[in-house]
């Protein structure tokens, strides 16, 4: 009796989890012409606060592998009316910018993920809500889980 409570509880559970998801994602409107919506949703954890997403937007390129390149544009965080949750868009994908170090013209191209130029982009971790990022057709968005480590160091007085 106890294995066949067990059971019916966490099933009540998952449905209402995936009911709460599907009704969070009332609030994300579709995607506009010529733009896609990506969704992350993301696991529990024990303490959110050590945490952080960076958000990473940009595309696959055939360069060189001596140079460093960059797209210009920026993440924008505006808060969707009437929810109050945070959604991202990248308007535009500028021109792709970079370092201009000499290379042997024969030398092979190479896929890389090229990214928005600037500071890394970083969002605080909520597995409550999803990550939702528009983002301009054929752009990609990927991401990267940081944690804070245990160890607190003291800075000394100068």
């Amino acid at each position: 009796m106890i294995k066949v409570g067990s059971i019916v509880a966490f099933s009540f559970l998952t449905a209402v989890i995936s009911a709460q998801a599907a009704d969070t994602m009332k609030a994300f409107p579709p995607a506009e012409e010529g733009m896609v919506r990506y969704v992350l949703q993301l696991p529990k954890q024990d303490d959110e606060s050590v945490f952080r997403v960076e958000l990473m937007v940009g595309k696959t390129v055939a360069v060189d592998e001596a140079n460093t390149y960059f797209f210009g544009g920026q993440i924008e965080k505006e808060m969707i009316k009437g929810w109050g949750y945070p959604r991202y868009t990248v308007k535009k994908l500028g021109p792709m910018g970079g370092t201009l170090m000499a290379v042997d013209p024969n030398a092979p191209k190479v896929d890389r993920f090229i990214t928005l130029g600037g500071e890394p982009y970083f969002i605080r971790y909520n597995s409550r809500l999803p990550i939702v990022v528009y983002v301009p057709e054929g752009v990609e968005v990927r991401y990267r889980i940081w944690e804070a480590g245990a160890e607190v160091k003291s800075m000394e007085k100068d």
